[in-house]
């Protein structure tokens, strides 16, 4: 994706599969803020894109690391520099924790190089089209390892404002287990710690300005 033009016509398709404009910011890698504005401005929305069309576009930066999604040996190096980060902490750790979805493919090598089990989180940004994303709530996939009485790792791919990240050691904590450490890939925030939890990522983005 090389510019918004292009990102405005993914979002429209995406909206137009059914998708939420949580799960859109998911697949775009935008803010929550991000994706509505998008597909208000694609008129896929049409009670609200009159007002998009008005409305300065978000400050956001767009990550997209599809050259490495689509390629296996590629995700699987990036996910073992990941690893790596994670091993600095020397815990005894035994369960790894990927947030679904870009985060779980990641999690799979990272706990495999890493030797513990694996868990899924989907968070409630996928339910998310409007209103106050408090009111509801994300959840572990039965499909994996439970969380109750584990030490975890949390991977995830970016973080765009941090919400999705804090909400997940959150429900760690609440089931029980006990969120050692997080990774990603890149790290918009420049977070150092997330409800006390140390992140690590591979690349840090600085936005540089100055007011006028």
């Amino acid at each position: 994706m090389k510019n918004v033009d292009t990102l405005i016509e993914s979002a429209a398709e995406l909206a137009e599969r059914g998708l939420s404009k949580g799960e859109i910011a998911d697949e775009l890698n935008v803010s929550r803020e991000t994706a509505s504005w998008l597909v208000e401005r694609s008129g896929t929305d049409s009670d609200l894109a009159p007002r998009a069309r008005e409305t300065t576009s978000p400050q956001d930066i767009h990550v997209d690391w599809n050259a490495i999604g689509r390629d296996s040996a590629r995700l699987t190096h990036v996910s073992k520099a990941m690893a790596d980060l994670l091993s600095k902490e020397g815990e005894d750790v035994d369960l790894t924790v990927g947030i679904e979805k870009a985060g779980v493919p990641l999690a799979t090598i990272v706990a495999r190089e890493l030797d513990t089990d694996l868990s899924a989180y989907a968070p409630a940004k996928h339910q998310w089209d409007e209103g106050d994303i408090d009111e509801l709530g994300g959840g572990f996939s039965r499909n994996f390892s439970p969380i109750e009485n584990e030490a975890c790792y949390i991977v995830d791919d970016t973080i765009t404002s941090g919400t999705t990240l804090t909400e997940t050691v959150e429900a760690i904590r609440a089931r029980g287990g006990k969120p050692v450490a997080c990774v990603v890939l890149v790290d918009k925030q420049g977070l150092d710690a997330v409800e006390g939890v140390p992140v690590y990522s591979l690349i840090n983005v600085v936005s540089v300005g100055h007011d006028e």
